[in-house]
């Protein structure tokens, strides 16, 4: 015998909810592991960069704060590159200096924001 009608709407509904909720929920864990992957390399980044601006070769970074950027562009046929972006204060020598670094998907180098513009810190 067939369930009601109204079961099987109920039904339905539930697996349609549990797919979005397993959607996010996957769509979540990929961006804290983009975040985590492109970290180290983001910290390393800011330090290069404070050495330079601080007169210090004793600096030490810390995070401040880390999400990830939306493509600037969006839509149907085109999609733009995510990237993560990192706040990261420098301290040494007695000097402090948060810099606002930028690492993009699919690229192995990251930028830092701050003084003087954008800089390419290898």
């Amino acid at each position: 015998m067939a369930p009601p009608p109204e079961e099987g709407t109920r039904r339905m509904k539930s697996c349609a909810l549990l797919a979005v909720v397993a959607a996010l929920t996957v769509a979540c864990a990929t961006q804290t592991q983009f975040l985590n992957d492109k970290q180290g390399l983001a910290m390393q980044t800011a330090l290069s960069r404070g050495k330079t601006d601080l007169s210090c070769q004793q600096v030490s970074p810390t995070l401040v704060s880390r999400k990830v950027g939306q493509p600037s562009q969006q839509g149907t046929w085109v999609e733009g590159i995510y990237r993560a972006e990192y706040n990261i204060s420098v301290e040494g020598c007695g000097k402090s200096h948060t810099y606002f670094v930028i690492c993009q998907d699919g690229d192995i180098r990251c930028f830092t924001v701050g003084p003087g513009g954008l800089t390419d810190w290898e």
